[in-house]
């Protein structure tokens, strides 16, 4: 049995091959997503290497909008291809870094082989802000000028937009450890179901609810585990703050796998901290 990482990125070369360098281990395969707007000749040297290989079919990456989930979806596709006795895809940021020892990591998820970890929350009756996303359109997948006025326009004279398929929406966070299966499950799904990516297109914020929604309204919804295994914590603007030294102790404790997210300058000390920990916990000094 092996663990694929499946790590999303695209700037910052060196932390990228930090992050990638600490997830080595001889079961471990890791493969890049890199966005298609940044040149990969920066970045080449990781594959080159050997740590790592990249995904063929890069994605042109808007955070947020449809391109990240079918750039996901591409890294998927070319992981399950390749025929290898995956327990898990573990999807990260460049900006993730482990807190415990890979080799506990790798315990953990090869002794829950038949679990799927994702942040979920049922929309609107445990996370009402979700509505909106799914009730406006969105044009933020698209490159149109005028692009806001646009969302008005439609929003304004259009009707009030309902979830395809009479599916029951879910979402949270978009970093999550998938099981193969329930990987393939939401690929077949999307396939059968053309008009759910028709409406998921033009949905603001769709990373953080379509392998959710699908998975969550499917028979494989018992085998997924309501823990994301990372350590988020979020700013004023809810959005996911930068960790520094400041946060080392919380980190720590928190019994989580990994974190996010993390600064190539502001988080450099806090890194080589975990770094020093996690390497004394493995070799039993601590």
């Amino acid at each position: 049995m092996r663990l694929a990482h499946l790590i999303i990125a695209h700037q910052n070369p060196q932390m990228l091959e930090r992050l990638v360098k600490r997830l080595k281990h001889p079961d471990a395969d890791i493969f890049i997503q890199l966005d298609r707007k940044t040149n990969i000749i920066g970045f080449k040297y990781i594959e080159d290497n050997g740590y790592a290989s990249f995904i063929i079919n890069r994605v042109n990456i808007t955070p947020g909008c449809y391109s990240f989930v079918q750039a996901v979806i591409n890294g998927f596709r070319e992981i399950l291809k390749n025929g290898r006795n995956y327990s898990h895809i573990n999807l990260l940021s460049s900006q993730d870094y482990p807190l415990k020892p890979v080799s506990e990591i790798h315990r953990f998820l090869f002794n829950n082989a038949d679990k799927t970890f994702m942040h979920i929350s049922h929309i609107p009756y445990q996370w009402p802000e979700g509505m909106q996303r799914l009730n406006k359109f969105s044009l933020c997948n698209t490159a149109l000028p005028w692009q806001s006025n646009l969302e008005h326009l439609a929003n304004s004279i259009l009707p009030k937009r309902e979830m395809p398929y009479h599916l029951a929406p879910y979402g949270r966070s978009q970093w999550f450890t998938i099981t193969p299966l329930c990987a393939q499950y939401a690929i077949n799904f999307l396939l059968n179901k053309p008009r759910l990516k028709s409406f998921f297109k033009y949905t603001r914020g769709v990373d953080e609810l379509f392998f959710q929604t699908i998975l969550m309204n499917s028979g494989l919804k018992k085998s997924i585990v309501n823990d994301g295994l990372r350590y988020i914590e979020m700013d004023s603007e809810d959005k996911p703050a930068v960790l520094t030294t400041a946060d080392a102790g919380k980190l720590l404790s928190s019994g989580k796998l990994f974190a996010r997210k993390f600064d190539a300058d502001a988080s450099n000390t806090v890194l080589t901290c975990l770094d020093d920990i996690i390497c004394e916990k493995k070799a039993g000094t601590i």
